[in-house]
């Protein structure tokens, strides 16, 4: 059985349905859920080694994660206390935004510049903030992009961001800077990434 962070068969079988599933609900403009989150993170680790079945589609900070904190390199995740407070905020905000952008870009309406940039930007957003908080204790990164990647779908872009492995172009370092806060860095790299995926269509 692969480890949960090996860049296995299964795990890149086990994204490829979750984003299957992300596909129908962007379509449908289903209203974004933490709910969904704990699902994807759950599906993502199906047939894989994890440690402890506790830390399938839970929170830091709920029963049995009380006190699992997640650090990547010099950066640490939102403290587990934190963590419900924070998340309960991301979705709130996510909603307002998304509910916003859906009024300004109806179904199948091709988005202009501007409007463009508002979904790069949410994309980004989304992400960085995702990663900030860190809620799981395994898995973060890919809900992230599983997260941006739902809404660029929504707003009827390509998935541009690659699941695993995970990007290049800079990505690392916006991850960090997100991690500290600041979701910019994040929303250049996606810029470049889109441009990217766009060329080699």
């Amino acid at each position: 059985m692969p480890n949960w962070d090996e860049d296995s068969p299964q795990l890149r079988e086990n994204l490829a349905g979750v984003l299957e599933e992300i596909v129908r609900a962007s379509e449908q403009r289903e209203t974004p859920t933490l709910e969904a989150a704990r699902r994807w993170q759950t599906l993502v680790m199906k047939g894989l080694d994890v440690p402890n079945s506790r830390f399938l589609g839970a929170f830091r900070g709920e029963p049995g994660l009380e006190n699992v904190q997640v650090r990547v390199g010099a950066n640490y995740g939102v403290d587990s206390v934190n963590v419900a407070d924070e998340l309960a905020r991301f979705e709130a905000k996510l909603q307002i935004l998304v509910a916003e952008l859906d009024a300004l870009l109806p179904i199948g309406q091709e988005p202009d510049a501007d409007q463009l940039a508002a979904i790069v930007d949410l994309c980004a957003w989304v992400h960085a903030e995702w990663v900030r908080i860190h809620p799981f204790a395994n898995g973060n990164g890919r809900t992230a992009r599983l997260w941006a990647n739902s809404l660029a779908m929504r707003y009827g872009l390509p998935p541009f961001i690659r699941l695993r492995p995970r990007p290049n172009a800079g990505y690392g370092d916006a991850g960090a800077k997100a991690m500290q806060g600041d979701w910019k860095p994040m929303a250049v790299v996606f810029r470049r990434l889109l441009d990217d995926f766009l060329d080699e269509l």
